[in-house]
């Protein structure tokens, strides 16, 4: 049986620069930047005291009365109503009057919601009755659960699990084909996208709304990858701190936000009259085995990824036209992420582009590798490259083409995407323009 085709016919974000598909894909070009110092809450004593934030967010923007349904929902939530709105009018969806609901699916990356940590402990202290317990410091479990839901029913912002994302945009669509979510950190938009095609490819949905969404810019979050060293600390210069690839970098730069992306079968596109923007040609997932925190030093996870996404599309290394890096901006992903398509490209390495979008909207972690994707979809578009900014100085364990601080034109037919995840996840999606 030959294996069904699945397309892109719809996308939307929503990200540090902005909401629009054009509009943002406009402003990476020029080389804009979406940091500056955090206001989503007080950072000024944190080690980094800047982020990507998403400004000024309003759900009923794009969901209109709809926005009411959602008011409980967490603000990563949010975004991926907000992102999957878009893209499914962007596919033309909204005008499709025979969808069969049971063969529309559902497939995130979606990030745990932001913890209350304000409301959590002004609740904990006055739970805490020491005089109450004879003194011992106990703290009082009904009074503090009392005090917990009068304050978190306040905020109106009960969920923290991830798959809640999911849950809305089915609800909002009425998406009741096969529904999931993962959560495999940095890389969990892309393993989405590329399970959700397999799932296209076998028969299991004609439809389903893919991609990520994920905000941490929140104490927890902060304190959790300054602990790690994981953020650049250049409070002094924000705006050039999230510089991929270049010999000065130390960190990356947390940002916010949502991709999403509307997988189809190829056929089922194009009776409906669909405009295709790309195919997912192939995929490919691979765990490093080695430490929850580190990437193995031979790039053994991501060569693998990398081999195994070429060889499901059928596609040469040497046909690749642009990659799409993970490309945070540390010391460690940067030197070893260059060492794996080394491995992977061998002689045409250095002839492929390679850049990182993280140096301009920072890192939107389970969001990434969907808003990276996008990026691909529109550089096989366009035939253009996105640059990666802020790279001036040269790192000789990182010696590719990085498209250095300025787009540039080029003819992408095929381009591969990375992300790699905490605990060891790798995921490569190559992406190709449509053809027949």
């Amino acid at each position: 049986m030959e294996r069904r085709r699945v397309v892109i016919t719809g996308m939307g974000w929503i990200t540090p620069l902005g909401d629009d598909i054009e509009v943002v894909w406009k402003r990476l070009l020029n080389g804009d930047s979406g940091v500056a110092p955090t206001t989503l809450f007080d950072a000024s004593t944190f080690p980094t005291t800047f982020s990507a934030e998403v400004k000024k967010f309003d759900l009923a923007k794009y969901l209109g009365p709809d926005a009411k349904r959602h008011s409980t929902a967490s603000r990563n939530s949010q975004f991926a109503l907000a992102a999957a709105k878009i893209a499914w009018g962007d596919a033309g969806l909204e005008e499709c009057t025979n969808l069969d609901p049971a063969r529309v699916g559902i497939y995130l990356g979606g990030g745990e919601g932001p913890i209350d940590f304000d409301n959590f402990a002004a609740a904990a202290v006055q739970g805490w009755d020491a005089a109450a317990n004879g003194g011992r410091g106990d703290l009082d479990a009904v009074k503090w659960a009392e005090v917990a839901v009068q304050r978190l029913d306040a905020t109106r912002e009960f969920e923290q699990d991830p798959n809640m994302a999911a849950g809305h945009i089915a609800c909002q669509f009425n998406a009741q084909g096969p529904t999931f979510n993962t959560l495999t950190a940095c890389a969990a938009s892309t393993q989405a996208m590329g399970e959700a095609t397999n799932l296209i490819r076998r028969g299991d949905a004609d439809v389903i709304i893919s991609g990520g969404t994920h905000s941490m810019i929140h104490p927890f979050g902060v304190t959790g990858f300054n602990r790690l060293t994981a953020l650049s600390t250049r409070n002094d210069s924000c705006l050039t701190a999230s510089r991929p690839f270049d010999r000065t970098r130390d960190g990356f730069v947390l940002g916010e936000g949502a991709g999403i992306v509307i997988l189809e079968e190829y056929e089922h596109a194009r009776r409906r009259g669909a405009r295709i923007l790309a195919e997912i040609a192939g995929f490919g997932s691979t765990a490093d085995a080695f430490r929850v925190t580190d990437i193995h030093e031979d790039g053994r996870g991501g060569i693998a990824a990398m081999r195994l996404a070429l060889e499901d599309a059928g596609v040469k290394p040497e046909a690749i036209d642009y990659i799409s890096a993970h490309g945070t901006g540390t010391e460690e992903n940067d030197k070893i992420e260059s060492l794996a398509i080394q491995g992977v490209f061998k002689e045409f390495a250095i002839k492929v582009p390679v850049s990182s979008i993280k140096s301009m909207m920072g890192h939107l972690i389970a969001a990434a590798g969907a808003v990276e994707l996008i990026t691909c979809v529109l550089a096989i578009r366009d035939g253009v490259l996105p640059p990666t900014t802020n790279y001036a100085n040269p790192d000789l364990n990182c010696p590719l083409d990085y498209v250095p601080n300025k787009a540039r034109k080029a003819t992408v037919d095929a381009a591969l995407s990375n992300s790699f995840g905490f605990g060891g996840q790798n995921d490569t999606i190559v992406l190709t323009r449509i053809a027949g």
